[in-house]
């Protein structure tokens, strides 16, 4: 071949490899998670304050426009369903890319269960990899998480699984993920209207504590270890949710840990009497995930959290930016947040009103 024959060849297969992945991301399937990971993409560079990692429960407990319109803090969820432990480092990692966060906060209650019991559904684990970009970071995030090696090629190139959604080339919302950024307009949050009465969480001592699964405390350090090899602030925590006793134990186990490593933890369910949550009425579904009204409750406590232990210490989150047009997004957000909102308080109330209670899904 010629140098002009190989150059043309080069440039071929530079063009069919281009179009391969941004195909890709196009099929891959809608919703709140992609939604969420796409609109975190387009954030300008260096511009969110605080990163929030870990499973569903982050995007409706922590209301984002809210916490920007009376703190002027850009906080982003990148948070995916039943989101695995081993994740965190990776995800993190591919945040650092184009974010610099003054504080990472992770959600820690998926670190009470065993690996083995959040395999069931490996679509769990594709809402991590297929919301990644290709890159050298996203191939290591699916080896860490796909252990059938033979299985990996579906992952490494999702095309495979998702190629039968062509007919989607044409729908403007598939079509607007061509380079995986399109803003999402209330910065990750998810606004539940939903209503299941749950038990409040278990009562346990905080001296008395369980060991968490082996795997999951080897992330664990590991993760501790990146913290520290970044030098990134982190803020560890658990969202209000009707605990049992085992997962109280290991919860006060994981607290000891990490606080042993220098870093801050925050067990919420020892504080929900300080919030008002009225675990009849502020539940989604029976234990799990808060509604709107649920959401409120902990974003405003939470919200004088990092007052007092971050911004008025000067520790981090100490820059308002309210009224900068660079972050003009952001004041759309929350009054949108705040349009969409008292429809959403109404539609809990009449729930509640009327004992129209969430419908669990059931095979």
């Amino acid at each position: 071949m010629t140098r002009k024959q190989i150059l043309r060849s080069v440039i071929f297969i530079v063009l069919v490899l281009w179009m391969v992945v941004h195909l890709t991301y196009i099929l891959r399937t809608n919703g709140d998670v992609k939604d969420r990971f796409v609109g975190f993409n387009a954030e300008k560079n260096d511009t969110i304050d605080a990163l929030v990692i870990g499973s569903s429960p982050v995007a409706p407990c922590f209301i984002t426009p809210k916490i920007y319109g009376d703190m002027g803090i850009t906080m982003y969820p990148l948070s995916s369903n039943m989101q695995r432990p081993v994740a965190s480092k990776y995800l993190l990692e591919e945040a650092l890319k184009t974010q610099s966060p003054d504080l990472v906060i992770f959600e820690m209650r998926m670190w009470t269960a065993r690996d083995e019991d959040l395999l069931g559904n490996m679509a769990h684990t594709r809402e991590v990899t297929d919301n990644m970009k290709y890159s050298l970071n996203r191939i290591k995030a699916i080896n860490a998480m796909v252990d059938d090696e033979s299985d990996r090629i579906n992952y490494y190139f999702d095309i495979f699984k998702y190629h039968s959604n062509w007919k989607t080339l044409f729908l403007w919302s598939q079509f607007r993920t061509l380079f995986y950024t399109y803003p999402d307009d209330l910065k990750g949050h998810v606004i539940e209207t939903d209503v299941g009465p749950a038990e409040r969480p278990a009562d346990v001592p905080l001296t008395v504590k369980e060991p968490i699964p082996s795997e999951q405390e080897e992330y664990l350090l590991d993760l501790l270890e990146y913290l520290k090899e970044k030098n990134q602030k982190a803020l560890f925590v658990v969202t209000p949710y009707s605990s049992t006793e085992d997962e109280q134990k290991k919860i006060n186990y994981i607290s000891e840990l990490i606080s042993s490593k220098g870093y801050d933890f925050l067990d919420m369910n020892l504080y929900v009497d300080e919030m008002g949550l009225d675990f009849e009425k502020d539940i989604r579904d029976y234990g799990t995930h808060v509604n709107i009204v649920g959401g409120e409750k902990i974003t405003d406590w939470f919200e004088n959290y990092l007052k007092e232990n971050y911004v008025d210490t000067g520790a981090a989150l100490t820059v308002d930016h309210r009224g900068d047009k660079k972050y003009s997004s952001w004041d759309k957000a929350y009054q949108l947040w705040e349009n969409l909102s008292i429809d959403a308080r109404e539609k809990v109330r009449y729930n509640i009103e009327n004992k129209i209670y969430y419908e669990l899904e059931t095979d």
